[in-house]
């Protein structure tokens, strides 16, 4: 998997005032809807819509049988996480064929959270691939399901989507509010640490 670009994201100070755009992307049916839902001050701006005969064979439902929705465009919630810092969450929909949108969504975001269901793990790639083809600074979350096989360990996970030894890797649960917003601060620390690493090796 490629290595993201030497482009840094703007430095948090400069950006907290009007707030900070985070993308959340992931495979289809991995919680990117129920992730945003779960942290958002307000109601959350979804664009699902009915599953059709249409989806069927490209859709793949062994793993959400009970799914009965897809996001179509994106979902957009917001998260103060303290009086100066304001999260704007888009969540992008997870199917390839939506990949013309993922461009847009991703242009301008601090970072982005990617989640992964070990049952499917190989439907993030596209996802890891785009956002490290533009240089974004990411996390991964482990999105645990009930009754979700979780033998994986964290290095078995990283391993197999060859994520970098700098990425963050973690576990959440989307339906938790509490587990999703550590997730986000842990991102935004991430984006942090990164920044300040490489204004440190600019200055001369």
């Amino acid at each position: 998997m490629a290595s993201a670009s030497s482009d840094a994201p703007a430095p948090l100070a400069a950006t907290a005032s009007r707030g900070l755009k985070i993308a959340v992307a992931g495979g289809f049916g991995v919680g990117k809807t129920t992730f945003v839902g779960a942290i958002s001050e307000i109601d959350p701006l979804r664009s699902e819509a009915e599953m059709t005969s249409a989806s069927r064979g490209v859709d793949c439902l062994e793993a959400t049988p009970h799914k009965t929705t897809t996001t179509v465009a994106f979902d957009f919630g917001r998260i103060s996480l303290d009086e100066s810092m304001v999260l704007y969450l888009f969540g992008a929909p997870g199917q390839q064929r939506f990949e013309f949108l993922w461009k847009r969504l991703f242009t301008g975001a601090l970072g982005a959270v990617v989640l992964v269901d070990t049952r499917r793990s190989e439907d993030c790639f596209a996802s890891l691939d785009r956002i490290e083809h533009q240089g974004m600074r990411y996390m991964v979350a482990h999105n645990v399901w009930d009754g979700e096989d979780q033998h994986h360990t964290l290095e078995e996970i990283r391993e197999a989507l060859a994520l970098p030894a700098h990425v963050p890797l973690v576990r959440c649960d989307a339906r938790c509010r509490s587990s999703v917003r550590e997730v986000l601060i842990g991102l935004v620390q991430h984006v942090h640490s990164c920044a300040a690493h490489t204004q440190q090796e600019a200055t001369p």
